[in-house]
């Protein structure tokens, strides 16, 4: 019985981890790296053809970004997850994919200017991103599910995303029974219209994310509406548009809680009609699903509005841009107003044209709402960066660049402690990943010394013996020297299509020989064809 840490060691993006039970091959999570990557992560242990299973904690990209590239190299296990993480995958996973192919397409028309024209393909196309979506399972929070002998699982609302989870897994080998504990991203408490975190009682390992472990996010609880209403008032006196990067699945419907509330009381004065924009076909899709999974998974406050009659997250004034020529017009459009764009780090999306027009503008206002990770554009402006570069053109910053601080579906110091402090007895280990290298190192250390835990922070490739309580390998970190954009080409799908073959094989061992003599006909037809001497 194992575990291998492969992802978001010692950093913030591309969460996956590898445990293997009774033979079977099983992943948590397998999310697409963003930003800037300092650590390089180590390669799965098993071919994608012979993992059996997935456990996935919610949707956003970071964690479920790259399962359609284990389809497209082989992937045709079944993906465990709640129903809304499957609903917002479905339609996740498909964007994350138009975006590749988009990306590759560009990258080709380019090449064929230069003396190399060297093509590319997307890491994985909408017909991988729909391929894998079918192989997601719906589960109930609080359900216990046995997936197979041995391996027993089960979803717990984390509170960091409509149903988002961390999830128990009960694994049995040799008649010993090990309960590990996956926390996923643990949510921020009092945020709109996401339930608070709930505690796990026990637990033999835990594996804990560590984002905020150096920082508190407010002594006393934040006035977000208070404070977007200031934001928003004095930037439309200045007949500024109010722009936000926003991720579209979450944080966007968040926002438009507060502004639907800002408008209902009618807080702004002298623009009380003003308009809002939420640009992002994502985000539109979202909010559909968000609304149809608020009674399972809302607070008590969105559902109290639900029940009244009241839709928590539309208003009057709001307007929804789904074409490209929608979202053109925005920006054509004279009238101050607040303008919702996805990506939330500013990385890719319409986003980067609604910067290219108000960036320049002192008069507008840019107002951040997530984490931005190391780097991203995103953070490079919230770090004062003086000029940017976007479409080819460098756009001086002259615009207003504010934050909404505390705003974060990511739980603090104190909500982490809070969560590992649920545990009613200590764990044997507790293992902290998903934290930039400095915050893992810092909030590792505040487990062991002022909360007497025993904390590791895992390099990417390290592997721990769970029956034996040992590490079977401590690795260390690996610098990425230069880091480019993962490309796939033809002959690696080539590859993956031989080692998908040999995991059918072996599969297909015990059946009839009338059915295996046609079966290794057949490949050995294929052979022929294509053997080169």
């Amino acid at each position: 019985m194992e575990l291998m840490f492969i992802g978001a060691d010692h950093e913030v993006t591309g969460s996956c981890h590898y445990l293997c039970v009774n033979e079977k091959n099983i992943l948590v999570d397998y999310g697409m790296e963003q930003g800037a990557q300092t650590y390089q992560s180590c390669e799965l242990p098993v071919e994608p053809a012979l993992i059996d299973y997935i456990f996935l904690t919610h949707a956003h990209i970071d964690h479920s970004g790259m399962l359609p590239f284990l389809y497209a190299r082989g992937f045709r296990g079944s993906i465990y997850t709640t129903d809304a993480t499957a609903d917002l995958c479905s339609i996740m996973l498909r964007d994350s994919a138009h975006i590749q192919m988009q990306e590759a397409e560009w990258k080709n028309r380019k090449a064929k200017r230069t003396a190399n024209n060297e093509q590319v393909e997307p890491v994985y196309t909408m017909e991988d991103a729909d391929g894998v979506i079918k192989r997601l399972i719906p589960c109930e929070y609080e359900e216990k599910i046995e997936v197979c002998p041995g391996v027993t699982i089960r979803f717990t609302d984390i509170g960091h995303l409509l149903g988002s989870a961390s999830i128990e897994v009960w694994a049995t080998e040799e008649n010993i029974t090990k309960k590990l504990v996956f926390s996923g991203d643990i949510g921020n408490i009092g945020l709109p219209l996401m339930k608070d975190p709930r505690m796990t009682k026990e637990a033999d390992y835990v594996i804990m994310e560590s984002t905020y472990g150096d920082k508190y996010h407010s002594e006393v609880k934040t006035d977000f509406i208070g404070e977007l209403t200031q934001i928003l008032q004095k930037t439309l006196d200045r007949g500024g548009n109010v722009v936000i990067p926003s991720f579209a699945v979450g944080r966007t419907q968040e926002i438009l809680y507060f502004l639907r509330q800002i408008k209902e009381e009618r807080r702004i004065k002298g623009h009380e009609g003003f308009p809002v924009y939420v640009d992002s076909p994502l985000a539109v899709e979202a909010t559909g699903i968000f609304q149809r999974n608020s009674l399972e998974c809302f607070d008590e406050d969105a559902v109290a509005l639900i029940k009244r009659g009241i839709n928590p997250i539309t208003f009057p004034g709001l307007h929804l841009a789904i074409t490209s020529d929608e979202s053109r017009a925005i920006n054509f459009e004279n009238t101050p107003k607040v303008i919702i764009s996805a990506s939330g780090m500013c990385e890719a999306g319409r986003i980067r044209h609604h910067l290219k027009h108000n960036l320049w503008r002192p008069e507008c206002t840019v107002l951040f709402v997530g984490y931005q990770a190391v780097g991203t554009l995103g953070r490079a402006i919230v770090e004062g960066a003086k000029e940017v570069r976007l479409f080819g053109e460098t756009i001086e910053i002259r615009a207003e660049i504010e934050k909404l601080v505390g705003m974060s579906g990511h739980a603090d110091k104190a909500g982490l402690l809070r969560w590992l402090e649920g545990f009613e007895k200590k764990p044997e280990r507790v293992f902290v990943v998903h934290g930039e290298d400095r915050i893992c190192k810092i909030f590792t250390e505040c487990l062991k010394g002022e909360h007497g835990q025993k904390a590791y922070a895992p390099y990417s490739g390290t592997r721990f013996d769970l029956l034996a309580n040992e590490f079977i390998y401590e690795a260390e970190p690996v610098i990425i020297k230069k880091k480019g954009h993962l490309v796939s080409d033809v002959f690696a799908r080539l590859v993956a299509a031989g080692q998908r073959l040999m995991a059918v094989i072996y599969k297909n061992e015990g059946g009839t020989n009338k059915e295996l003599g046609r079966f290794a006909d057949q490949i050995n037809a294929l052979c022929d064809k294509y053997d080169r001497q």
